[in-house]
């Protein structure tokens, strides 16, 4: 029976910002003098990973508000990249998308966006030769950033496609910034041949879903867990085969859902929704992907073909071409275990 960590897996909901080893942020920390706890890890851990905080989207986005404060040169931005891929290659992440936020790697020192892109993008083409992963760059847009702020951001992303970008998203307080002055940024990304990821339905009711689908011409929806709300755009994405990137541990630490064996997981994949099973921030929600499938087997009591189908829904759902994503999911296939149909037994051992 083989380890669940060494199942080949794909994530297709993961933040840069929120996946930065402590060891380093302490590390710059310390050789910045930064204004933050250096005695210890310990004393950083509070600032910059859910430990007793409320369970709330303020709280959980409020560590990214210090999180900005590491970007301190190109040369800390180009290995906090390269750490990143590297801890999901550990996790036998063998097809990541990556998205980040230029806008966040450069506000505080001033950088140019377009070259923190450049230094992402080359970092990233780094990590996978050494690691033997396959990366895409999803470029974020947050609701609270002025329009004309997300133009500049969307131009990086619409300059860099098929030069390692591959994805444009739509990220932020969903409760109080709506989408729909993004509308014409996320046409353009259409056009361009940029695939397209909002986060909706997460913190706020369906109708950011339907928003998301048809103001912004969304292929993947970021959590999207209380579609169930509503039967009308229930309908409407799963006729349109629209795929969600689902996230076990964030939905409890930001309160989206308060128990995680009531997670609205099972259900969407009960009434037929594409869900995938993605990680969002792992060091702030101090979690691997192999912990989300562990809680999905374990505590949501998901059967393994259910698990290893989300793993092919994540390959049919990738940004890659037509033909390189056939070959994808073709390369999945090929790699995750069967179910042992002679005995019932699973072929993973998940505790």
């Amino acid at each position: 029976m083989a380890d669940l960590k060494t199942l080949p897996k794909i994530d297709l909901h993961r933040h840069l910002e929120g996946s930065l080893r402590l060891e380093t942020l302490l590390e710059i920390a310390r050789q910045h003098k930064l204004d933050v706890p250096t005695t210890d890890l310990e004393a950083l851990r509070p600032l910059v990973q859910v430990t007793n905080d409320p369970a709330t989207h303020e709280a959980f986005l409020g560590k990214f508000e210090v999180l900005r404060h590491f970007y301190r040169s190109p040369e800390l931005i180009r290995r906090l990249v390269y750490e990143a891929v590297a801890d999901a290659a550990e996790d036998n992440v063998k097809y990541l998308e990556l998205r980040f936020s230029p806008q966040a790697l450069t506000r505080v020192r001033g950088f140019s966006m377009a070259d923190a892109a450049d230094w992402v993008i080359a970092s990233v083409n780094k990590a996978e030769v050494d690691f033997d992963i396959q990366v895409g760059l999803i470029v974020t847009l947050v609701r609270h950033d002025p329009v004309h702020q997300a133009r500049q951001v969307a131009e990086i992303a619409f300059e860099r496609f098929g030069k390692g970008i591959v994805g444009l998203d739509l990220a932020g307080d969903e409760v109080k910034f709506p989408s729909r002055p993004f509308t014409p940024l996320f046409k353009e990304a259409k056009q361009v041949g940029l695939g397209i990821t909002v986060h909706a339905g997460e913190w706020a009711s369906a109708y950011g879903v339907r928003e998301a689908v048809l103001d912004l011409f969304a292929d993947r929806i970021g959590h999207g867990v209380r579609t169930l709300e509503n039967s009308e755009i229930l309908r409407l994405v799963r006729d349109r085969k629209t795929a969600f990137e689902v996230c076990l541990t964030s939905n409890l630490q930001t309160g989206v859902v308060h128990q995680m064996d009531h997670h609205p997981l099972v259900d969407m994949l009960d009434v037929g929704l594409h869900a995938t099973i993605n990680t969002d921030d792992p060091s702030i929600s101090n979690c691997t992907l192999t912990d989300e499938y562990e809680i999905a087997l374990n505590k949501l009591k998901i059967e393994y073909p259910t698990l290893r189908q989300t793993v092919l829904t994540a390959a049919n759902a990738a940004f890659l071409p037509p033909d390189e994503r056939q070959k994808l999911v073709q390369k999945f296939e090929s790699l995750l275990p069967t179910a042992e149909t002679a005995n019932g037994r699973s072929p993973i051992n998940a505790s």
